[in-house]
């Protein structure tokens, strides 16, 4: 059975990406689902945060330029079931050097392809950079669906169109006929707002198949969780945080690996 790719992104930083990466992660290898996480920003936040050294030369940058193997750059994680191929410092200047490149939008998904037979995968989660350059959509080239962390704020629905018009614009391109809106994930909600209420009920209204129903709140631990090197199910089990993960990555669990 071969993996099935997810692409987490927004082209807007400070929104929740790399946390609901790291956890959602978490999460399905907690369910029995073998998972790798592809840490495609050079920020490397995703890395840090499940607490692995970012080392010159031991991340995706040459992999990712086909330079060596991308199975010698997986590490495995504190969790079971949980592999990741870390960030580097480098990947910052791939941008440029996968633009002289042929086929450079395929990089990623020709680096990947026997990952998922080799390693018994059943999910990759791609964290892209908060950006919409090349190394995002050599991420969404490589990616079955796309799943969006949405800000619970008005501006962040302008991101989305931009966003969902991209995935428009690989499929008639032929660069990713199969890729899909998988899903849409409302980040940093407060209850006790209306603005969060009434952006919940707009995205909902446009995407009601694609909103997902958990919404991630604002809470101070889950900020602090990755300076820690943890999830939020490692550093706060019983939180509020911890909950909405595990009910968000049922969801995703049930909608794309049932």
């Amino acid at each position: 059975m071969s993996a099935t790719t997810i692409a987490i992104a927004n082209q807007k930083g400070g929104v929740g990406k790399t946390t609901t990466t790291i956890n959602l992660g978490a999460a399905l290898a907690s369910f029995g689902l073998p998972t790798l996480l592809v840490d495609m920003d050079p920020q490397g936040n995703a890395t840090s945060s499940l607490g692995i050294e970012k080392k010159p030369g031991a991340g995706i940058y040459e992999p990712l330029l086909g330079g060596s193997d991308m199975a010698d750059r997986v590490q495995a994680t504190s969790i079971s079931n949980l592999w990741i191929v870390p960030s580097e410092l480098d990947l910052a200047a791939a941008e440029l050097e996968l633009s002289s490149q042929e086929n450079y939008l395929g990089k990623l998904r020709s680096s990947l392809k026997s990952l998922s037979t080799n390693f018994g995968l059943r999910a990759i989660l791609i964290d892209c950079p908060p950006t919409l350059g090349l190394l995002s959509m050599n991420s969404l080239c490589a990616a079955d669906f796309l799943l969006i962390t949405l800000q619970s704020e008005y501006l962040a629905l302008e991101g989305l169109s931009q966003i969902t018009g991209i995935i428009k614009q690989l499929k008639e391109s032929g660069a990713n006929p199969g890729l899909e809106l998988g899903g849409i994930v409302m980040t940093m909600y407060d209850n006790r707002t209306r603005l969060s209420y009434e952006v919940w009920q707009e995205v909902n209204q446009h995407y009601p198949k694609e909103i997902f129903r958990t919404a991630i709140p604002r809470t101070v631990r889950l900020s602090e969780a990755p300076s820690f090197g943890k999830t939020i199910f490692q550093y706060d089990p019983n939180g509020i945080g911890s909950k909405a993960y595990l009910s968000f990555s049922k969801e995703v669990k049930a909608r794309f690996f049932p």
